[in-house]
């Protein structure tokens, strides 16, 4: 099974007992571009959010994205 984006980090936020909201805002200050919470809610549903946002979020919630050949 493949996840979204938007179902990848959802479930990320949810193993860090993390808000979208307080999300958007570490991004904010890691990246240094503004993330309101309803910009960054319209990117996961729209699908519009990139593969750098996401390693950022993972990086930010202590994760690491990892390819491997099957």
């Amino acid at each position: 099974m493949i996840l979204s984006a938007k179902e990848v980090v959802k479930l990320l936020l949810t193993r860090e007992i993390l808000t979208q909201k307080k999300l958007a805002e570490l991004l904010s200050e890691r990246s240094g571009k503004k993330y309101s919470p309803e910009v960054f809610s319209r990117k996961l549903s729209s699908g519009t959010i990139t593969y750098n946002e996401v390693a950022l979020i993972a990086d930010i919630l202590g994760y690491e994205i990892k390819i491997e050949h099957k």
